[in-house]
């Protein structure tokens, strides 16, 4: 999707925020852009092209910008997205992607044009994210760029850790320092 600016309330309309449960979110990702006013999907949208797959959304500069809804970054990961790449987030959205599952990667806009352009010649390019090394990658030009992340997310993204669950995974250590 290089589209620049997509707010929050483009990813997931406010209309659609009256559930309080992070499931049936993907199912409205981008519906105002996915479907027309007779709720008949609009074909050159790329969530609505089936040459486009996979767990990784390509998003254009200033993704997530707008009201702080964890909606937004619930809906990306219900629809079955695992990461998104950016030439830069709103800090609010990057911060409930993290809580969320949800990978933000950062690269340089000139590393997203070149994503960009490879996705424009072929659907079918494919990318690795790695996480533990912090790079994300063009399989088929080995090209790669370093990514940052904050070593307490990391933890958690890797390990299936909310911060509740993070907590609770240091209940021996928490109880020994109480003693």
């Amino acid at each position: 999707m290089p589209i620049e600016n997509v707010d929050t309330d483009q990813i997931i309309p406010a209309r659609f925020l009256k559930a309080v449960e992070r499931k049936g979110f993907g199912d409205n990702l981008f519906r105002d852009w996915r479907y027309d006013k007779q709720n008949q999907p609009i074909t050159d949208f790329p969530l609505n092209d089936n040459k486009y797959s996979g767990k990784i959304l390509v998003g254009g500069k200033n993704f997530g910008s707008g009201s702080s809804r964890e909606h937004a970054a619930w809906s990306i990961y219900d629809y079955g997205f695992r990461v998104v790449v950016s030439s830069f987030f709103a800090d609010i959205f990057k911060g409930n992607a993290l809580n969320n599952g949800l990978l933000p990667v950062v690269v340089s806009p000139d590393f997203l044009e070149k994503i960009f352009t490879a996705i424009e010649n072929d659907p079918n390019t494919e990318f690795e994210v790695d996480l533990k090394n912090q790079k994300f990658t063009m399989v088929s030009t080995g090209e790669s760029v370093s990514f940052e992340i904050n070593p307490y997310k990391k933890h958690c993204l890797q390990n299936g850790l909310d911060d509740i669950d993070y907590l609770v995974d240091m209940k021996d250590q928490i109880e020994a320092f109480e003693n």
